[in-house]
């Protein structure tokens, strides 16, 4: 059975797990921050491990990307 992707928070403290993100990224250069942020996809896409809740994850962080992307003028 395929679980579906939750997009509610699932912490008891949610701004607690994001200070953890932004600081996990203080005091490291940008490559090294890229390279964290490639760890931690990669890891916690493993402790997933399902593929349709991964596809269904990137689907949703890429269309938040896209979406705030400025549109070119015409």
């Amino acid at each position: 059975m395929t679980a579906a992707l939750s997009t509610q928070s699932n912490f008891a403290d949610p701004d607690a797990a994001y200070r953890l993100i932004v600081e996990a990224h203080r005091g490291i250069s940008d490559e090294q921050s890229a390279a964290l942020d490639a760890a931690l996809v990669l890891i916690l896409a493993n402790h997933i491990g399902d593929l349709a809740v991964l596809r269904d994850a990137v689907t949703l962080a890429k269309r938040s990307v896209v979406d705030e992307q400025p549109q070119a003028s015409s």
